[in-house]
């Protein structure tokens, strides 16, 4: 069964909804909207899927490097049922995108997020394969050393998704930094991927905007668009670097997918100096945190203006800045507060009114390091 198209109507008005069918995680004391109610659905259009190369996707997909890490989010098999309900749910009320990794799953558990998502596929509602669209990334592992093992890796992906061919396949990170001459390896995998018909498109991700430029000229000449840029960006990651990326994407009409747009979560409310979450997070949360009450008293203002939840608001920032977020999910209340982050739209006073605030914290997220220039 195909997925319904973008365009089917909603069982009842999208305004009409207390808090856009979230979860108002700001304010424990309000009543959540039940979950039954929520997954009766499709509940979150209409709206438009957008094209990220020859795919219609939608505009938000969910990122899944949680799924299968232990060390910075606390992943336990006894999660997988509940994941599996978070796809299903996903896929339900419209989302067809979905972000992984090879490099996706800490020691035993490498490649366990591709695993998930293809056991998720395979047993989840009856539709066709190609209803879910999968961009995963392959990492440059310094024994990658040539195009086949690229396209190998590839292969590999495949067989854990059980799928014959991908939605997007992505370069994780560039070498050109620390071991030039293995980057010309990795544009040359990506090749032979598309040529080969392994993936039905190709993207980079933390690319800055000249070895974006160069990446893109390269397969250009070889007759191979470049579809997509996944890098870090939310109203804690809008600096010069990565809106100047945004601009030479628009330009070249690649698609940006906007990895950690919740800030791996300091812009949900959830947490505070007194309420840190477990793990490494909570070292770059005590950074962070204590100089983002502008931003966050800026971003509740504007949630309680609009029904919405924070999380809602600065995910919707993102996707009126033309990038395709994708937030990490692990539960279904998760799925059911960010598809609230669908189906309207910020006004244009109200995003000046976040970056003006972003623009006046103190710190910012610390980039990727292996984000090039």
């Amino acid at each position: 069964m195909a997925l319904p198209t973008a365009k089917a109507a909603p069982a009842m008005p999208f305004a009409s909804r207390p808090h856009g069918g979230g979860i108002l995680l700001r304010r424990p004391s309000s009543p959540p909207v039940p979950a039954a109610a929520l997954r009766l659905g499709p509940l979150f259009w209409p709206w438009e899927k957008v094209k990220i190369g020859p795919l219609s996707v939608s505009p938000m997909g969910f990122g899944t490097w949680a799924w299968g890490n232990q060390l910075l989010w606390g992943y336990e098999e006894s999660m997988d049922s509940e994941l599996q309900d978070c796809f299903n749910l996903a896929l339900k009320n419209g989302i067809n995108l979905f972000d992984t990794a090879d490099s996706y799953g800490t020691g035993k558990l490498n490649g366990q997020s591709e695993r998930l998502l293809g056991k998720f596929i395979s047993e989840g509602p009856n539709r066709s394969p190609d209803d879910v669209v999968i961009a995963t990334k392959f990492a440059a592992y310094p024994w990658r050393l040539t195009s086949g093992q690229f396209v190998n890796a590839c292969k590999s992906s495949l067989e854990r998704l059980q799928i014959d061919r991908l939605g997007i396949g992505q370069l994780h990170w560039s070498t050109a930094n620390y071991a030039p001459l293995q980057e010309r390896v990795l544009w040359d995998g990506l090749v032979e991927m598309y040529d080969k018909g392994l993936v039905r498109a190709v993207g980079v991700s933390n690319y800055g905007p000249k070895q974006l430029l160069k990446i893109h000229s390269y397969l250009e000449s070889r007759g191979v668009p470049l579809s997509s840029a996944q890098v870090q960006f939310s109203l804690l990651s809008m600096g010069d670097e990565q809106m100047e990326l945004k601009t030479v994407c628009d330009s070249l009409g690649v698609r940006v997918i906007a990895y950690s747009p919740l800030g791996l979560g300091m812009l949900t409310g959830k947490y505070d100096a007194s309420n840190l979450p477990n793990g490494p997070r909570s070292v770059l949360f005590r950074q962070i945190l204590p100089g983002l009450e502008s931003l966050l008293s800026c971003l509740e203002s504007i949630a309680d203006r609009k029904g919405k939840t924070m999380s809602q608001v600065a995910i919707n920032w993102c996707i009126c800045k033309g990038a395709i977020p994708i937030p990490g999910v692990k539960t279904v209340r998760h799925v059911e507060d960010n598809l609230g982050a669908l189906g309207w739209r910020l006004s244009a006073d109200e995003i000046s009114e976040l970056e003006a605030a972003a623009m006046d914290c103190p710190k910012k997220m610390v980039q990727n390091i292996f984000q090039t220039a």
